[in-house]
């Protein structure tokens, strides 16, 4: 497989990891987010590797993944208060 398309995948898959995340939290059920450190840390690593122009070209699938962690931590917050 490509760099790019490694690092790609690894985002996409961080980023619906955490879509689901927060549909569990949102449905108050049980969530465990171990190892999810490790998959977005792959994903950051597989980006850093790629040329700079390849690693700017993901950009967006970067700033999706953090808009999703973004909307996990704040829907943890409120299953908090709750």
């Amino acid at each position: 497989m490509a760099p790019e398309a490694r690092a790609a995948g690894l985002l996409d898959a961080a980023t619906h990891l955490l879509m689901l995340a927060r549909a569990l939290v949102q449905a108050r059920r049980p969530l465990d987010l171990e190892g999810l450190d490790t998959l977005v840390g792959r994903a950051c690593a597989a980006c850093l590797d790629l040329p700079p122009q390849q690693g700017r070209a993901l950009r967006p699938r970067v700033a999706a993944l953090l808009a999703e962690l973004d909307a996990l931590g704040e829907a943890i917050a409120r299953g908090a208060r709750a």
